[in-house]
């Protein structure tokens, strides 16, 4: 996937948007923060999603982490194979570790492209 084509919420989720719909995942950047993922709570298709609020959770050897959506709209799908292999986060961020899909209610807003995000990241690190 063409991460410089990417829209990021200052939270470390990620956004592809297709259309009307957008494909949300955590970044490279934060599933490396957090380690070796053991376990993922995700929407369910239905849900409404709210930019900037909490959505879900992922798990680490580390820490557990709240994901927030990074867009508005309805829940259309989420990755069931994360219930049983949370790690494809790890091996595959911005592929099959995407999280779920949700139909835009809302243009998306106040997200960075990704040379602010490289840069918010660049500054986290140290």
């Amino acid at each position: 996937m063409n991460t410089k084509a990417l829209l990021y919420a200052k939270s470390h989720e990620w956004v592809k948007i297709e259309g009307d719909e957008a494909v949300v995942g955590i970044s490279h950047f934060a599933q490396q923060q957090l380690g070796d993922l053991t376990f993922v709570e995700l929407p369910q298709p239905g849900d409404q999603a709210v930019a900037g609020s909490e959505i879900g959770t992922v798990e680490s050897v580390k820490a557990a982490s709240e994901i927030y959506s990074p867009v508005s709209g309805e829940v259309t799908a989420v990755n069931t194979e994360l219930e049983n292999a949370p790690e494809l986060v790890n091996k595959d961020a911005f592929g099959a570790g995407w999280l779920f899909k949700v139909k835009l209610s809302a243009a998306p807003a106040g997200l960075l492209d990704a040379d602010a995000y490289a840069a918010l990241c660049a500054a986290e690190a140290h």
